[in-house]
């Protein structure tokens, strides 16, 4: 598949401005919280851990939205489940981690922006609106709607992006004002609750026994996924002088297993990234300190027989 892809070229295979984005990004967070910081009335630096946190975030998103990955989301339905469970999911978790306290205060304490947030963080609020979104994207009309145009694909991606950030907030939130599930219990609840309600949308998509999507399985349609992220001229080229003819030329599976797998995929890193957290959060509520045994007092009284 590999040398398949190389046909494409260095441009829908690596993205380079997709890349400098990234870069800049992370340039950014250097300069606003390194020798910036002061200007903002705040000596102290980012903790290396929130730091590995942030750069290991960007890595991520690049792997998924400016590698090869990238491209082969457009091919295969199980590279972008594969896309969607890092971005939507992993991606935002590390950014929750990485980006200090104060820059989020100074960002979402607004007051206009602090009351939206109130809203969009209250648990049921915010875990219906991700699992809701997620799902309604992968209706088939919608889903080959969102691969046939770049304003719609790119704004639906950022809408997904912007519910995968809520949906942590009210169990992992920098910021005590939308952390509004504080007991271990009631964090099980809701991340058992998301593992529930993403649950449909990879149902129908594992257990149907047609081809859903016409961006995999039509030819006209596809070239116009492709279109996302190949130059024009590129895949004008390829189509005229390699005649291709769909996702089959680049894949052993068919249409229909490809979208199975893809089904599987999802549903088992989005398992194994709850269930870490449900880890997590056992251990923090059963920590070591709160199994200890009340020591017995220095001495023991007796009962006086006398």
């Amino acid at each position: 598949m590999w040398l398949n892809l190389q046909l494409f070229g260095f441009r829908a295979l690596w993205s380079p401005y997709f890349f400098l984005f990234v870069i800049s990004l992370g340039v950014i967070y250097f300069l606003i919280t390194g020798p910036l910081r002061y200007k903002f009335g705040v000596e102290e630096k980012p903790t290396i851990k929130q730091q590995c946190f942030f750069y290991l975030g960007l890595v991520l998103l690049y792997i998924v939205k400016g590698s090869p990955i990238d491209l082969l989301t457009h091919i295969t339905l199980t590279a972008h489940m594969i896309q969607m469970a890092i971005y939507l999911i992993v991606f935002p978790i590390l950014m929750i981690k990485g980006i200090p306290v104060w820059i989020w205060e100074k960002v979402l304490l607004k007051p206009v922006i602090k009351q939206i947030m109130k809203l969009l963080t209250f648990p049921l609020v915010s875990i219906i609106l991700f699992n809701g979104l997620f799902s309604m994207y992968h209706l088939p009309f919608i889903f080959d709607l969102t691969k046939s145009s770049p304003v719609f694909h790119t704004s639906f991606h950022l809408v997904l992006l912007i519910a995968g950030f809520l949906v942590w907030f009210p169990i992992m939130s920098p910021l005590k004002e939308f952390a509004q599930i504080t007991h271990p219990l009631g964090k099980i609840f809701y991340i058992f609750g998301n593992s529930v309600l993403i649950t449909p949308a990879c149902v129908l998509i594992i257990f149907s026994d047609v081809p859903l999507f016409a961006a995999y399985s039509s030819n006209g349609a596809w070239i116009q996924a492709l279109a996302l992220c190949v130059p024009g001229d590129v895949l004008s080229s390829l189509a005229s002088s390699f005649q291709i003819t769909g996702p089959e030329m680049f894949s052993s599976m068919s249409t229909l297993e490809d979208q199975q797998l893809g089904g599987i995929i999802m549903k088992i890193m989005q398992e194994i990234i709850y269930g870490s957290i449900l880890a997590k959060v056992f251990y923090s509520w059963f920590s070591p300190e709160t199994l200890k045994i009340d020591p017995l007092p220095a001495t023991v009284p007796t009962n006086d027989v006398n």
